[in-house]
């Protein structure tokens, strides 16, 4: 760290009558330029002040008493200078004047710091940060509240006392008590890391308390449906309505691979002529607010087409009448079990369906179908490509026919 200027001046105050001889003793404590005065609460005859010293003169043993209170009261200011720069604290001319005059600086609480920053969130949401970013980072808040309550029996804690074993602990809760699955748990975490580090920057801890716990996430199989499954789904003929509609809600983002948010948002007017004069979505995915371009294929057209007229359509400009999240899931679940789907349908699966089953497994290249899912990075596009047995079926087949054409 830096060495600050500082500078230390023992001074008569000059009284608002000022043939008054009798004067107020001050010190002047200056860091960096930025100066405050600290009142010493002793006088001195204005004739027996000794400017250049900065104390009375004379032999007499009040004067001695005098200028030996003004001794201590300087080593008292250097030690307070020393305290503060020991315990990585703000060194100011204030903060030193705040020490010796016993002014204890309110300690930093952890949900303080954490309310703030999910403020600052709040206030840039559309700028920097998507609802469902800010959504998530009100729900970390809460774990962390409902953890403080749990572990310490208190509303809240200083920063001070973050530490490895709080870290620990709060791991723990999230998984027992919360109920939080591996990965659901690290990113708790890592949401709580954030504001942390905003607390070790800062200078209000030490150190971080994160340094030897690896937040590491463990591989988890994206499910999508097979080609068949897909078909059974779309060929089946429901006999009511909200079934129908969910499917068709359904097989659209298996066709376009937008995320539930995406096309409940879908508005028609986000459905122009691209570059080939086809249509095309173009829209800002509401999650990472990265930008999402997709020719529109002829599967998804013909849902469109089915729902143009549509009551909640027709009026309000969104492409389809999306139901809320929970009752599309529900509904799924029905869709699955009549369809006879194995795996647990959720609207999620429809995306990665659109990634494995109907891009990558037909060719579709990877960098295509990281532009088209909206990725940041084509590494977040990579873990579909993992999964593709069927594609590794069909290279070997291929392999296999040019073994067999091949004499030895």
């Amino acid at each position: 760290m830096l060495e600050k200027s500082f500078g230390l001046m023992f001074f008569l105050k000059q009284p608002k009558n000022q043939k008054e001889t009798l004067r107020s003793i001050y010190v002047k404590i200056t860091v960096d330029g930025k100066a405050t005065e600290l009142s010493t609460k002793r006088k001195c005859e204005l004739s027996r002040w000794n400017t250049a010293a900065g104390r009375e003169s004379g032999t007499k043993e009040s004067t001695k008493e005098l200028n030996y209170y003004l001794d201590t009261l300087e080593q008292m200011i250097y030690q307070a200078k020393r305290s503060l720069n020991d315990s990585d604290k703000i060194v100011s001319a204030q903060a030193i004047k705040d020490v010796i005059n016993g002014v204890t600086e309110k300690p930093r609480m952890i949900l303080d710091v954490f309310q703030h920053h999910n403020n600052q969130m709040k206030a840039l949401e559309g700028i920097d940060f998507a609802p469902g970013t800010i959504g998530r980072y009100q729900i970390s808040m809460q774990h962390t509240r409902d953890f403080i309550k749990w572990m310490y029996k208190v509303n809240d804690k200083p920063i001070k006392e973050l530490d490895h074993e709080f870290i620990s602990q709060y791991a723990f809760w999230l998984k027992t008590v919360r109920k939080c699955n591996h990965n659901s748990t690290m990113k708790y975490l890592a949401n709580f890391k954030k504001v942390v580090l905003i607390c070790v920057k800062n200078r209000w801890l030490p150190g971080d308390p994160f340094a030897n716990f690896k937040l590491t996430k463990k591989a988890v199989e994206k499910i999508a449906l097979t080609e068949s499954e897909l078909k059974r789904v779309i060929e089946k003929k429901f006999d009511t309505e909200r079934l129908s509609l969910v499917r068709d809600i359904f097989v659209f983002s298996c066709y376009t691979g937008l995320a539930y948010a995406d096309v409940k948002n879908l508005k028609r007017s986000d459905i122009k002529d691209g570059v080939d004069g086809k249509e095309w979505i173009f829209i800002n995915r509401q999650k990472t607010n990265s930008a999402s371009h997709l020719p529109l294929l002829g599967q998804a057209k013909t849902i469109l087409a089915r729902y143009q007229d549509h009551s909640r359509c027709s009026d309000s400009g969104y492409a389809l009448p999306v139901l809320t999240n929970q009752k599309m899931n529900a509904y799924l679940k029905e869709i699955a079990d009549t369809c006879n789907i194995d795996s647990e349908l959720t609207f999620h699966i429809a995306r990665h369906t659109f990634a494995t089953t109907v891009t990558l497994n037909n060719g579709v290249s990877m960098e295509s179908v990281s532009k088209m899912l909206g990725h940041s990075s084509i590494r977040q596009t990579q873990h579909y490509a993992k999964l593709q047995n069927y594609k590794v079926s069909q290279d070997m087949l291929l392999l296999e026919d040019a073994l067999s054409a091949k004499s030895y």
